[in-house]
């Protein structure tokens, strides 16, 4: 029996790209984490790779990647020699890991990671991406342990876009790895117990805290570490919000704040002014899955674990086996924040789920430890605060500041305003906010989220506000989705992504289709590139007998 196979130019079969480099444990980030499953791991005949982004191209903290830096990185920063030998000082255990025998790449970024799985069948492995301040690669692993670290959750008011509002975890990073913090006098906006541990590493830096900021009737952190900011001199705001961050161009003078009720609102025209250089946004730590959740991982709202998380088990892995999870991607809570032993053994507990799936024989030593209960209501914290300073500000700041977007424009899934364009139908207007409020749907229809950061400063605020507007609760709301790449990428990086000839011959398959549907094989008319370009003529239905 015959019959004819035809070949299809558009098929991805055969054409898997070529793969830099490989590894048996992958491990992103050298955080307590991150380090402690790199040194566990080591010395098993195993080859073990330690990546981390750090230190961040300057070109990329301007973005506000991978953190909230505003504007407040010092010139330090631009000498990078300078920066590294900085970072190998305030991390020793980089350089145990590098006389171990751990392959430590600084300076570099994963962007993706690419399991084996429908989308990526015709790729042998898992694979990730990685990328440098010059160049981009792919890397085939067997297991990874992501220890990411986490984040900050962005605050709109009024004002909040002058250089000197930054997230509380980025000065954090600027003082402490990188030196490089410029920094005199500070408001830390939110009081819990990661936001307090930060002010007090900045104070040991010489930065002034004036004042702690709390929208709720009392401080959510711990009071040991309050007590001692109160006797540094910091005056203790709670029931109050900023109302504005005042300056000018070159950054922030100093901030008002309004006292507020329990719905939000100014309970009076009074405000008190203090002056400052900086604003600390520690509203709330955000565990950073960006990377896992992107690859596949299922994740839940987990209260006690600080927000959305991946779902992992006692072993440390997530719903895909090979890929497991340590520090505050896994989770932040209180005790974690203040001890980062606890850090360090979940990336012990993760180096030895991996060994053992490698075939290595190694007795469990550890078990994680259990997150506290959760000191306050996040989900209601997150949506008060939105509330009180967002909703409430005086005029309309941008949430999405990549993307000028507006509370009132989310709430109302408003198209970008150069579009002209609003629903016709007010019912289908209301709908879009109310009925299963979605941030996915609102991101393509108001663009909130899809700027430079990636929606790092905004992608909280817009599940916040979806839930004060339906009147549902934040852990409601689904989590928006990541897509890779996770950092961002140049176009001169991303093309030093190498690609094999069968590849490059048949490029106009995605690129210079005449129709969206029909393959560019199957159109008449305007000619394709192959087909302008003699030498990458197209082989098009060429049969192949098979008995």
């Amino acid at each position: 029996m015959t019959h004819n196979n035809y070949y299809d130019p558009a098929s991805v079969a055969g054409k898997a790209p070529p793969i830099s480099d490989e590894t048996d444990i992958l491990i992103v980030g050298a955080g307590p984490a991150g380090l402690a499953a790199a040194l566990t791991a080591i010395g098993h005949g195993l080859r073990v790779t330690l990546v981390d982004e750090n230190p961040v191209p300057l070109e990329t903290m301007g973005e506000e990647v991978p953190l909230h830096f505003g504007g407040r990185m010092g010139a330090a920063v631009a000498n990078r020699n300078s920066v590294l030998q900085t970072l190998l000082d305030a991390r020793p255990e980089i350089s145990d890991a590098l006389e171990a025998g751990v392959d430590v790449r600084l300076g570099t970024a994963v962007w993706g990671l690419f399991p084996q799985q429908r989308t990526t069948a015709w790729i042998e492995g898992a694979v990730a991406g990685l990328a440098d301040e010059e160049n981009a690669s792919l890397l085939r692993f067997k297991q990874v342990i992501v220890a990411a670290g986490r984040r900050d959750m962005g605050l709109a008011f009024d004002g909040w876009h002058r250089p000197g509002v930054m997230g509380v975890s980025a000065a954090h990073r600027l003082a402490t790895v990188y030196e490089a913090l410029d920094c005199k006098r500070a408001v830390l906006v939110g009081s819990d117990t990661q936001a307090l541990v930060s002010a007090h590493a900045l104070i040991a830096k010489g930065v002034q805290i004036v004042a702690i900021i709390e929208q709720a009737a009392q401080v959510s952190g711990d009071s040991a570490l309050l007590a001692q900011l109160v006797e540094q001199g910091a005056q203790v705001l709670t029931g109050h919000v900023v109302r504005e961050a005042l300056g000018n161009g070159f950054g922030v003078t100093g901030i008002t704040a309004v006292s507020v009720d329990t719905s939000g609102h100014p309970v009076d025209d009074a405000l008190l002014e203090l002056s400052c250089d900086t604003v600390l946004l520690g509203v709330g730590g955000i565990p950073a899955i960006e990377l896992v959740e992107a690859a596949g991982c299922r994740a839940s709202f987990q209260a006690n674990r600080g927000g959305h998380v991946p779902d992992i088990d006692a072993a440390q892995r997530t719903s895909l086996p090979f890929v497991l999870v340590a520090g505050d991607c896994a989770g932040v809570w209180s005790s974690k924040s203040l001890d980062e032993n606890i850090a360090r053994r979940e990336g012990r507990i993760a180096a030895h789920t991996a060994l053992v799936a490698l075939g290595v024989d190694i007795a469990p030593i550890e078990q994680a430890a259990t997150p506290d209960a959760p000191a306050i209501d996040i989900a209601a914290n997150r949506a008060a605060w939105v509330r009180a300073s967002t909703l409430h500000a005086q005029n309309q700041p941008f949430v999405c500041q990549c993307e000028e977007v507006t509370a009132s424009e989310i709430l109302g899934q408003q198209p970008p305003r150069y579009l002209e364009w609003t629903p016709a139908d007010a019912t289908l207007k209301d709908g879009l906010q109310k009925d299963s409020p979605n941030p996915d749907v609102t991101k393509r229809l108001t663009r909130a989220c899809m700027g430079p950061c990636q929606g790092r400063r905004c992608r909280e605020q817009v599940a916040a506000l979806l839930s004060i507007g339906a009147g549902v609760s934040v852990d409601s709301i689904a989590l928006a989705s990541f897509r890779p790449p996770v950092r961002p990428l140049s176009m001169r990086q991303a093309g030093q992504v190498e690609e094999v000839p069968q590849m490059q011959s048949h490029w106009d398959a995605w690129f210079d289709m005449p129709s969206q549907w029909t393959p560019f094989w199957l159109c008449t008319g305007e000619p394709t590139v192959a087909q302008r370009r003699p030498e990458a003529a197209v082989q098009t239905y060429v049969p192949h007998n098979e008995a």
